[in-house]
């Protein structure tokens, strides 16, 4: 059996002889080895078992088994010839498993991404690793293989090594501490480091702001190095409105003599800033590794600039005009006039463009040069600021009722002002009721359409107790017919309003609301071009009846009358 000669030995001494001849499995070594590291095994500790007594008793059986005849033959080829046996092994994969697992447990280790940190300004750098699995079946394989040979070996360990999908960030790493290498400085153009214009972030901001983000590639994925952009979209959209110039027409006033704009005040030309554009520039800067940022404004030229000549812009004549009065007004209502009127002079309306009052007149307040005068408020005729400013509104709407262009909003007062009334030298003419229009910013509005071809250039011009309204353009040939109703449903004042105020001294009587009748007005124009009407519109207003009201100090004797008088509501009886 195998190279031992077991030939007239018991089985007992066959079984010794053999345990003798191969002490493979307790005194062998089988090396596993991966790299550096090292295990030596016994072969009997990988599961390797030669069976000397079984083994003893396969050769004794040779020449026993079978016939009577079939054990003869046998016993005379064993004589004649002799017989070799190969040594039968046992090998328990049970035991070579749970060995190779407890090197398995020692070799394997996960793949680690390399990753990066920001600690304060300082940039934190964690390396990839190469995870490494042992195949402990496919090394199974290689550890039997070894032991049927009965011979010491070395065997390499079966590893699989698995990269992790980012390996290397130093790169990045690089660009992050760049980035917080120095203060990173914004500016706009022109202005000086330090001065108006100009924002210092400093790496401790930096730092703050700094994002380190997975982004897929072509070649796998990587870490994106950058700032937040939301907070650079914070940053930038609270400076925009700062930075934001509305682009402005020029303003002119026609010289009736030459027929030629004179300049009265210079376009103005627009600036923006594109926040996400200047958001990339800002990235991209950074990632150059440049720490001086200049914002890169847009600029918008208005549709007329300071040198557009009357002939370009079909300016050429007058082609409609409205005067106003407003006599026995007091001061502070005469100066919100001139201030209202003033925002129109000079003002340009394209060819189809609607033209809001409202948006024009901007915010009316102290602090835009009007003061407080009577305005209507809801119910009542209050002090108020910027009282006055429909009389402008009022000659606006009838430069554009009687010039012939379509109105695309009005809104009446709710009672009759006899003011809207007034014609020169301060006489009332009710035909003129109806023909009246409010504005409050900026829930109220006056807009018309200038449906021409050419540009309409408005001027403005306040007087002694007047307001004058004109428009400039070439005439279309457009004419003007209308007519009225009259004063219709007319509706008696209720009667006057009597109530103490802890303002007055006693004897003391205020009337601070007037009675005006009540009534019903329909406006009809019809606009005419070339024999053919091209509207027609109808301007339908309802006054209601206002009442008087009269304040007075407590204890005022005759307060409140016994019987009100419309005719004299604060005199006492």
């Amino acid at each position: 059996m195998g190279w031992v000669d077991l030939s007239g030995l018991t089985i007992q001494e066959a079984t010794s002889l053999l345990s003798n001849e191969y002490a493979y499995p307790q005194q062998g070594q089988i090396l596993l080895r991966d790299g550096e590291h090292t295990w030596l095994a016994k072969p009997s500790e990988l599961g390797l078992i030669l069976g000397f007594e079984y083994n003893a008793r396969q050769a004794f059986e040779v020449g026993r088994m079978g016939g009577p005849f079939s054990r003869l033959l046998d016993q005379f080829n064993t004589w004649y010839w002799g017989a070799n046996m190969p040594v039968r092994m046992l090998f328990d994969e049970g035991v070579a498993q749970r060995y190779l697992e407890g090197i398995a447990a020692v070799i394997n280790t996960p793949a680690i991404e390399a990753s990066l940190q920001i600690d304060g300004t300082e940039v934190v750098v964690y390396p990839g690793r190469v995870g490494r699995t042992m195949d402990v079946p496919a090394t199974l394989e290689r550890v039997r293989d070894k032991l049927e040979m009965l011979i010491d070996s070395e065997i390499q360990v079966v590893v699989q090594e698995s990269s992790p999908i980012i390996m290397d960030v130093s790169e990045q790493a690089g660009i992050a501490k760049e980035i917080l290498s120095k203060p990173l400085t914004i500016r706009l153009p022109n202005s000086k480091d330090g001065g108006p214009g100009t924002w210092v972030f400093e790496p401790e901001e930096l730092a703050r702001m700094l994002v380190i983000e997975r982004i897929a590639i072509s070649e796998g994925e990587t870490y994106q190095i950058r700032l937040s952009n939301q907070l650079l979209r914070n940053f930038l959209e609270d400076i925009s409105p700062g930075l934001y110039i509305k682009p402005e027409n020029a303003r002119f006033m026609f010289n009736d003599d030459t027929g030629e704009l004179e300049l009265v005040q210079p376009s103005v030309t627009g600036q923006y800033l594109d926040v996400e554009t200047s958001l990339q520039v800002i990235q991209n800067t950074l990632l150059a590794g440049e720490h001086r940022v200049v914002l890169d404004l847009e600029y918008t030229l208005p549709e007329v600039t300071s040198e557009a000549t009357a002939a370009e812009l079909g300016i050429t004549e007058l082609v409609s005009s409205h005067t106003s009065y407003f006599y026995g007004s007091s001061v502070s209502r005469q100066q919100n006039i001139a201030t209202a009127a003033s925002r129109f002079y000079g003002v340009l309306v394209a060819p189809g463009e609607t033209f809001s009052m409202a948006e024009v007149l901007g915010d009316v307040s102290l602090d835009t040069g009007y003061e407080e005068a009577w305005i209507i408020f809801g119910d009542r005729t209050i002090k108020g600021v910027g009282g006055g400013v429909c009389q402008v509104s009022t000659t606006l709407f009838r430069t554009v009722f009687f010039g012939g262009y379509p109105v695309v909003e009005r809104h009446p007062h709710a009672y009759r002002v006899y003011y809207y009334e007034q014609t020169y030298g301060g006489a009332n003419n009710s035909k003129w009721a109806g023909l009246d229009a409010t504005v409050y910013v900026p829930m109220v509005d006056f807009k018309f359409t200038n449906d021409s071809q050419y540009w309409l250039l408005m001027e403005t011009y306040v007087g002694n107790a007047y307001l004058t309204w004109k428009f400039y353009s070439t005439s279309d040939g457009r004419t003007v017919e209308w007519e009225t109703t009259g004063l219709t449903n007319i509706q008696d004042a209720p009667d006057p309003l009597y109530q103490e105020s802890d303002d007055l001294a006693k004897g003391e009587i205020n009337q601070i609301d007037w009675a005006v009748k009540g009534a019903d007005v329909t406006i009809t124009r019809y606009v005419f071009r070339d024999g053919e009407i091209v509207i027609n519109d109808i301007f339908s207003t309802h006054y209601i009846p206002w009442r008087a009201v009269c304040e007075y100090g407590p204890g005022t004797p005759g307060m409140p009358p016994e019987d009100p008088d419309n005719n004299y509501p604060c005199q006492p009886d």
